[in-house]
């Protein structure tokens, strides 16, 4: 057997002419390295904890958005609805300030740089201050509503007459 490190080759194959810049092509495992086969999924889709809370929260401010759209469809035609774990902390933050639960964020620029009027929603404040899921749901229909009545300049009374959004009294 000749000398690998004179000739090039590796365990007696001959050096390819003109490498290649691509990683070689592996077969795909149809196994696990211990042979067991591969994992299935942990929690089903049936299940209730196969969504995250993420996707448990984006839900209930689409439904939330969903209810305020049928009376004000055409005031909210150009408004774009984000979520966001936690707010952006400022670079001076007293212990006075309070911790924002949404922020409104009007249209800037023109032409394809333009951003339309923006509501964020942030989720990790709202959860920390709702005792459970249908009073986190009121909570960010509360928080929609100010931000909406806000954004348009009326009163939350009037964005929505069914009585959510100034439980201030309680």
């Amino acid at each position: 057997m000749a000398d690998n490190a004179s000739t090039g080759t590796s365990w007696g194959t001959p050096a390819p002419a003109f490498p290649s810049t691509q990683p070689p092509i592996r077969a795909a495992r149809r196994r696990d390295r211990r042979g067991r086969g591969l994992r299935g999924l942990l929690i089903p889709p049936e299940v209730p904890a196969y969504r995250s809370r993420g996707e448990r929260f984006d839900d209930l401010v689409l439904d939330a958005v969903e209810h305020l759209e049928h009376r004000w469809s055409a005031e909210l035609a150009g408004v774009e609805f984000a979520v966001e774990d936690v707010p952006p902390i400022p670079a001076v933050f007293g212990p006075d300030d309070p911790v924002p639960l949404a922020h409104h964020q009007p249209p800037a620029g023109r032409g394809r740089s333009a951003t339309p009027d923006r509501i964020i929603i942030y989720r990790r404040p709202l959860e920390a201050r709702a005792m459970d899921t249908d009073d986190l749901a009121e909570l960010i229909l509360d928080v929609l509503i100010h931000k909406i009545a806000d954004m348009l300049g009326v009163e939350p009374e009037i964005i929505d007459p069914e009585g959510h959004g100034w439980h201030e009294d309680e």
